[in-house]
């Protein structure tokens, strides 16, 4: 199983990938080759998404439950990966609810913000996975730096959550203003 989970798991990350790219090119132009990556969007990220759930299965298979959570390392890579997934499935919700409206106002800077930290995600589930296979990146030095080793349980300290606070109230307040803006116009 763990061959055709390392297989697997480059599928949603190239798509996923590739979302990134289409989103943001969507966010700083409205020609006609942004428009035209953007009607593509909604079932890119559905096919992503579909092979990340496979993949997130396949890699339950890997190790045992037991074996897996029994380790920071493991569990930190089950939880990423899990939230990855969910994250991406929220901006599949988002895209495809919202139409074009996430392309007007402060809402398209929202979106690129969200595919940035939806990489982001992605880049740390993929650096615990190769970790737990032997393959280092530099992205665990990067994030021993910001003061977490990869090594531990990843938990959230205060600082983290009143951090997570500040930037959720500063994204409400910016929907807000957007939509405000959009009514005005």
């Amino acid at each position: 199983m763990a061959a055709y989970h390392a297989v697997l798991v480059h599928f949603p990350i190239a798509l996923w990938m590739t979302a990134t790219l289409a989103i943001l090119l969507r966010a700083f132009s409205d020609g006609a080759l942004a428009k035209a990556v953007d009607r593509a969007l909604v079932p890119l990220l559905t096919i992503a998404f579909i092979s990340g759930v496979v993949a997130f299965a396949i890699g339950l298979m890997v190790w045992p439950w037991e074996t897996i959570s029994s380790t920071p390392l493991g569990r930190n890579h089950v939880l990423f990966a899990s939230w990855t997934v969910a994250y991406w499935a929220l901006l599949l919700a988002m895209r495809w609810l919202r139409g074009e409206a996430v392309w007007q106002g402060t809402s398209r800077w929202i979106m690129a913000g969200l595919a940035f930290l939806g990489s982001f995600l992605l880049g740390v589930t993929g650096t615990l996975g190769g970790h737990l296979v032997g393959i280092y990146t530099e992205l665990s030095s990067a994030l021993r730096l910001l003061g977490w080793e990869v090594f531990t349980t990843f938990y959230l300290p205060n600082i983290t959550l009143t951090v997570l606070g500040v930037i959720t109230l500063v994204l409400i307040g910016l929907g807000l203003w957007g939509r405000r803006t959009d009514t005005r116009a």
